[in-house]
């Protein structure tokens, strides 16, 4: 039976463990297990002074540099930095990270507009999203201002309200920190393992390890549909002027090399037949920024490395797409070998 290349990826990513325990290759106390990592924790923030994130984290925003963040076709984003803060622009869109991410810790800072306009959920609304616009954190200007309770700021949305309301008031920066746990899918597609959310407000725990019941909507309780482990975060623009700062994430566990979502445009100028006769290969998009790679009939999922370089989940195949005026190749290397052609033109 040949399973889809989608569901290879989904596979891999279905033994990633969800809680840590311990490690039966150790025992209790071994004076020969290897100490944790030494890291610098950072500092807190303060309303007029983002804080220094820790030594480990990457940061996506650091008050000056939109770079880590692209529009929803991959262009650069058309929000704008002022005065230290990435600022939604109504109407250009949401704001995605152009890595892509598991399990992590997120931290996020926002302000909502001061004074407030608007009210219930047209007041100060944004939202933080994970599995590429399926699962929302929402923001939103809920300081002394009424809306449905699973609506409100912390909340994830249409679930579950948060536990108490930590917010400040209008203008004054409020800090999220959230635990994500991705949701893990079997090789066939099939839910194995909810995903999962924890939110502290302010230093507030307002979620507590959720599992959420499938992606967030407005209007109906939608079902898990299968995705790949890691996607972008995003920043909602809900047409309100919404500001962030001191962006930084955490990967958990034992993250491979990064991963990154291209341009669709990008990724479908890779689609095509390489070589000729039995050395071929032919690459296919997939869902959710994902290629497939066809040769010697064998399927495997592509991520992307950079703008150019892929590697696959279920064995060491690298693919790379070297480009030469008109003419587009492909180099793929297993292991340390090379496939033959090592370089195909796209017919």
């Amino acid at each position: 039976m040949k399973i889809p290349a989608l569901a290879l990826g989904l596979a891999l990513v279905a033994t990633l463990p969800l809680r840590a325990e311990p490690d039966p290759n150790w025992l209790d106390h071994d004076r020969d297990r290897p100490m944790a990592p030494v890291i610098d924790p950072g500092t807190a923030s303060t309303n007029e002074q983002p804080g220094r994130p820790p030594s480990d984290a990457i940061v996506l925003f650091d008050g000056t540099d939109t770079s880590a963040w692209a529009a929803e076709d991959g262009s650069p984003t058309k929000w704008v930095v002022h005065d230290g803060a990435f600022e939604c622009v109504p109407g250009s869109g949401y704001s995605h990270t152009r890595r892509c991410f598991g399990d992590c810790q997120l931290h996020v800072e926002w302000a909502s507009p001061n004074p407030p306009h608007g009210e219930s959920q047209g007041r100060g609304n944004s939202g933080v999203f994970f599995g590429f616009d399926r699962y929302e954190v929402q923001v939103l200007d809920s300081y002394q201002s009424k809306t449905y309770a699973d609506g409100a700021a912390a909340a994830i949305y249409g679930q579950y309200p948060p536990l108490a309301n930590a917010m400040r008031p209008p203008g004054v920066w409020e800090v999220y920190d959230i635990i994500w746990t991705a949701p893990r899918f079997d090789d066939a597609g099939k839910l194995l393992h909810k995903a999962r959310i924890t939110v502290l407000h302010n230093g507030v725990l307002v979620q507590n390890n959720v599992e959420l019941t499938g992606p967030t909507g407005w209007i109906n309780r939608l079902p898990y549909e299968a995705h790949p482990y890691r996607t972008p975060i995003a920043l909602q623009d809900h047409h309100n002027p919404v500001r962030f700062r001191n962006i930084w994430v955490r990967e958990l566990g034992n993250p491979r090399k990064p991963e990154y979502r291209l341009a669709d445009a990008l990724l479908d100028s890779y689609a095509g037949t390489y070589g000729k006769g039995h050395n071929v290969f032919v690459i296919t998009r997939l869902p959710d920024g994902l290629l497939n790679l066809h040769f010697s009939d064998r399927d495997l999922v592509l991520h992307a490395e950079s703008p150019t370089k892929f590697y696959a989940l279920s064995t060491d195949v690298q693919a790379e797409f070297v480009t030469s005026g008109a003419t587009k190749q492909i180099q793929v290397t297993v292991g340390e070998d090379e496939l033959h052609p090592m370089t195909g033109d796209r017919e």
